[in-house]
């Protein structure tokens, strides 16, 4: 039992130091489909995107994320009838949508902890202005929950923590919630993660609710167009969770011609962010630099994320603007 206290203990402290149990994401602006469901179809385009994210670098046992995302809108024909003035009723085509849906697969290691799972999406989309849409979505979650066990050793073969359901690994289910709004100049969103809570059991007696607390996002952004090719967009996301005190990015982002981007952003743990990124044709690619202002960067080569996306959809299909990624 000390040594399934000692693990315990090292994979909540590991969660705190970290910061969270789900995985943080620094280009966030480019790909909002991973933090809120109700951003699938948003933007009426059908869109990939990869992300791999190795945070502190050169630290063993330091974050890794990977995750690939397929997002669309349903946007399909509809007939409305018309009364001309030669009374004969016609039906005129309108382009019309308010179904979208997506999923995602991810592998996510943090510490000793693995988790590897999927995530499906449906979101609906309806205007409250001629420019401004309202949408929200859900989003069911599973993933395989485990403990690597090639980084512990045990010097008692009949140590009990060998035969815990940690280490065989645990398929957990949950639930996610958003709301998002949207219009030409600002987005608003707002999700709630990880919904049910599911627990894993950590030993037999003392050790048996380790949950998978509720997180909380809400992020926003406004383009400011001082020139006709240049838009400024100051941003925020606030990330919080029932157990940890609530972090927040202020950053601000420089547009140019809507293909060429850079941007600058400060957290609130300890830590300044820097991203580029480019558009070609249909092909977006993003990358950010984390410098943590914490101890521990003495000893890392920082945090690299890096974001490969492709749209399909011509602009017939879209809406009034391309929200990037």
């Amino acid at each position: 039992m000390r040594r399934a206290a000692f693990i315990f203990i090292f994979i909540l402290f590991g969660n705190l130091a970290f910061g969270q149990q789900l995985p943080l994401y620094s280009q966030y602006l480019y790909n909002k489909f991973l933090i809120n469901p109700a951003v699938a179809g948003s933007d009426g385009f059908t869109s990939i995107n990869l992300t791999a994210r190795e945070q502190w670098v050169g630290y063993s046992g330091a974050p890794r994320t990977f995750s690939f995302s397929f997002q669309t809108r349903v946007l399909k024909r509809s007939y409305i009838l018309k009364q001309t003035k030669v009374s004969r009723q016609v039906f005129r085509p309108k382009s019309d949508g308010k179904i979208g849906f997506g999923g995602y697969v991810f592998s996510d290691k943090n510490g000793l902890v693995q988790r590897t799972g999927f995530q499906a999406s449906y979101a609906y989309h309806m205007w409250l202005q001629s420019s401004t849409q309202l949408s929200m979505g859900l989003a069911f979650t599973g993933y395989h929950y485990k403990i690597d066990e090639t980084q512990l050793s045990f010097e008692d073969p009949n140590e009990p923590w060998l035969n815990n359901n940690l280490r065989r690994g645990l398929f957990i289910p949950d639930v996610t919630f958003g709301i998002y709004l949207l219009n030409l100049n600002s987005s608003l969103g707002f999700s709630a993660d990880q919904l049910l809570q599911a627990s894993a059991k950590v030993g037999n007696y003392a050790y048996q609710n380790f949950k998978m607390v509720r997180h909380y996002y809400l992020f926003g952004s406004y383009d400011f167009n001082p020139v006709n090719v240049i838009k400024v967009q100051p941003s925020f996301i606030l990330m919080m969770s029932e157990e940890l005190a609530p972090q927040a990015d202020i950053g601000i982002t420089y547009i140019y011609h809507e293909d060429i981007w850079g941007g600058l952003a400060f957290r609130t743990s300890g830590a300044l962010i820097a991203n580029i990124g480019l558009q070609y044709n249909n092909v977006f690619i993003g990358y950010a630099f984390d410098f943590t202002l914490q101890e521990i960067q003495r000893i890392t080569y920082g945090t690299h994320e890096i974001t490969l996306a492709v749209k399909f959809g011509d602009k017939t299909r879209r809406y009034r603007w391309l929200d990037r990624y």
